[in-house]
Order: structure tokens, then C-alpha cells, then sequence
């Protein structure tokens, strides 16, 4: 176990040795160009003055009443600034961006406004400390264990590519709290939110386990990595459809099963299978990540025959959900390289930078073009920032 984390270890902070002081120069690249002038836009246009946060939408609508929390009560309030995980994609926006070019102004970025804004909804009233769905100077809001897992995945991140400790600090504290909230209810599992304990879903599970490999990866501490494991295969057992090998919502405490199906959900497991197995080397993770990298592609991708286009069009939907199914692809393609759902990718982001782009410079949710939106959610621009980002990526990887 020592010799594989020392492997793994050192293939990271290898890269990130290279990025920090080789004195090589990157030349720029479109996609990182789109990334950073769309993150400028959101500051622009979602920025509030005199505090680090964002409006959740684009024009501000004082009225709004999201759909996305457990707490119908606190889902009907007004909010003055954005809902926490809206909010987080900031932090994986730049965390995309700084692997690009971890010099630029985006570390300030980090520093300046993500930072101090992402405290301003930590929790440390109720133990663990965590992040609450709402700032903190506002009446107590629920927590949500899924919400925390994507913030602790960033700092996992910033930490393999910087070796800060602080980062590694911060995704340690969140990760306490993903742990209390697992138990032995349907045999382990992650619940969704900590004041509603009525089942285990596979948006805090998946990513749950991608976040446990990479704490490994970060620390060398087989307890993560045998957490990945089982939440890998509790996941597995418990929500994966075994007709197409996607995976359904949620399972609740009396066993019945949420069916719908997401694109983030089957995307995580994708990069789940993938990290377990450039961890183990076992094969029937490979095979199960390229497995379901096929059905996603075939569930989650459409022929457009009004548009003529050649490629296979993102399916309209949460714009985010594609984003972090989009991470799965990345992962997997670092492994096999196979450059058929990268492109698909990035004939979608291609069309969207002229099709789906307004003149603010805002993003519509529609892949076809067809549709715009007359209000435009912040998380769905971020979501944008941090596909253009992974691609500047790739292309500099490959043009190495």
C-alpha cells in the first residue's frame, strides 16, 4: 500500500512541480479564454457589492423560490444572494481554471472572493462543522451532505495540484461530516440531507467515493480508500440499473427506488470506477467505467436531425448535471484515451460559444440552440466556466 500511494502521490505533485516552477509557458488556448471571460461575465452580471457572493440569477428575481431544497419552508423564502451549492460552482470554476494556469489572476480570485464567500455559509454552531444551504447571519438552514462532498472535492483538488495544507485542512474538516452522516441503514450509505434522514441517494454517494479516493490519493490513508471501495459498491448494489448499467436516484429507508435517472449520477460512478482503477489496477473497474461511458453517451447524448449536425448533441437539461458527468468522461480519457466523448464534448461547447451565448455573454440551457431562457441560473454558468476549463486541459496536456 505504501509503494502504490508513493506512486500515485508522486505522479501528482510531479505535475503540479512541472506547472509550478519548469518556467514553461502554455500558450493561450480558446477554451481557457472562454472559461475566464464567461467567469468575468458571472462576476459582472451575478456579483453583489460590498460582499463575496452572487445573486442566484440573472435578472435578479427578488421572488424566486428554488425547487431544489428538502425544506419546502425555507425553499419559499426570499433570498437576497445565492443558495450554497449555486454558490460552490464558483469554487470548482476556478479550481478548473488554476489547473489550467495555476499562476494566473484567478488564484486572487480564490483568495479574494470564493474563499471569504464560501465562509460565509459555514456552519460551526452544530457539530461537525459543516457548510448550511444558507449563509450563516441568516435563520439556521438545513445542511446537505452532497452539497459538502462537491466543496470537499475542490479542496481535494487544490490541494494535489498546489500541496497546500490549508486546502487538504478544509476538505478533512468536510469530510467529518460526510462520516457522520453514513450509518448502517440499508447495509451503509450516504444520506442526502442531515435534517431529512428518510433515504440515501446516489448524488452523495457517487461522489462521495470519487471524494474518498482522492483523500487517499492526497494522504496515503488506506481508511479512504477502502471508504471509496465500499461506497463504490454500495452504490453498485443498491441503485444501479442493471437493464442499461445507469444508475436511479435515491433509495429510500423502506427500499423503494427513485428511478429517475441523472446525468451527474451515472457520471460520477464513471469516474468513481475510473480512479479505483488507477489506484488498483483492477480491471473490472476500467471495464465498468468504459461500460457506463457508453451508456451515458447513448442516454444522455441525442442525434439532432433539424440542426444537420454530424455529432451527438447533449440532451437539454440541468447544465450542471452535464458538467459533472462531463468530469467522468475527463477521467476516463487520462486512462484509455479514447477521444470519441471528448469530441462529442467538444462539438457541444463549440456550438454553444456562438449558438447558446447571449450578448451579456450568458449561456441558455438548450444544446440545440433552439430555446433561450428569459432568466438564467448562476450555477448553470459556472457550469459552462468549468467544461471550457477541463477542455483548455486536455488540449494542454496533448500539446505537450
Amino acid at each position: 500500500m505504501k509503494k502504490l500511494f508513493s506512486i500515485m502521490l508522486g505522479r501528482y505533485f510531479a505535475l503540479a512541480f512541472l506547472l509550478f516552477f519548469s518556467g514553461k509557458s502554455f500558450a493561450e488556448n480558446d477554451n481557457y479564454t472562454r472559461a475566464a471571460d464567461t467567469f468575468k461575465a458571472i462576476e459582472k452580471l451575478y456579483g453583489v457589492e460590498d460582499v463575496p457572493l452572487f445573486r442566484e440569477t440573472y435578472p435578479f428575481d427578488n421572488h424566486l423560490k428554488v425547487s431544489y431544497l428538502s425544506n419546502q419552508e425555507q425553499a419559499e423564502q426570499q433570498k437576497l444572494y445565492s443558495y450554497l451549492w449555486p454558490f460552490s460552482g464558483s469554487l470548482s470554476a476556478v479550481t478548473a481554471l488554476l489547473e489550467v494556469k495555476p499562476k494566473s489572476d484567478f488564484r486572487k480570485v480564490l483568495t479574494k472572493t470564493v474563499r471569504p464567500g464560501l465562509e460565509m455559509y459555514l456552519d460551526t454552531q452544530r457539530t461537525p462543522t459543516a457548510y448550511a444551504s444558507y449563509i450563516n447571519t441568516a435563520p439556521v438552514s438545513d445542511r446537505f451532505y452532497d452539497d459538502n462532498i462537491w466543496i470537499g472535492l475542490d479542496f481535494t483538488d487544490l490541494y494535489l495540484l498546489t500541496g497546500k495544507k490549508e486546502y487538504l485542512s478544509q476538505a478533512n474538516m468536510v469530510w467529518r461530516f460526510i462520516e457522520s452522516g453514513t450509518d448502517d441503514k440499508l447495509g451503509y450509505g450516504i444520506y442526502w440531507c442531515e435534517q431529512k434522514k428518510n433515504g440515501k441517494n446516489t448524488c452523495s454517494n457517487a461522489p462521495g467515493s470519487v471524494y474518498a479516493s482522492k483523500l487517499f490519493l492526497a494522504t496515503g490513508d488506506s481508511s479512504y480508500l477502502q471508504a471509496g471501495i465500499r461506497l463504490y459498491e454500495w452504490t453498485k448494489e443498491n441503485l444501479q440499473d442493471p437493464a442499461d448499467g445507469l444508475y436511479f436516484d435515491n433509495k429510500s429507508l423502506n427500499g423503494e427506488i427513485g428511478r429517475a435517472k441523472f446525468a451527474y449520477n451515472s457520471g460520477q460512478m464513471m469516474q468513481s470506477a475510473a480512479l479505483l482503477y488507477r489506484i488498483t489496477g483492477e480491471k473490472k473497474y476500467l471495464q465498468e467505467a468504459q461500460r457506463l461511458a457508453a451508456a451515458c453517451y447513448n442516454r444522455f447524448f441525442s442525434h439532432d436531425s433539424q440542426s444537420g449536425r454530424k455529432y451527438k448533441v447533449l440532451n437539454r437539461g440541468d447544465v450542471w448535471f452535464t458538467a459533472i458527468m462531463f468530469r467522468g468522461f475527463v477521467e476516463l480519457y487520462g486512462i484509455d484515451h479514447n477521444s470519441l466523448y471528448i469530441d462529442a464534448f467538444r462539438e457541444n461547447l463549440d456550438f454553444a460559444w456562438t449558438e447558446m451565448r447571449e450578448k451579456d455573454c450568458l449561456f441558455n440551457d438548450d444544446w440545440s440552440g433552439k430555446t433561450k431562457n428569459d432568466s438564467k441560473w448562476l450555477l448553470t454558468q459556472f457550469a459552462m466556466v468549468e467544461m471550457y476549463a477541463r477542455l483548455a486541459a486536455i488540449d494542454k496536456e496533448n500539446n505537450r
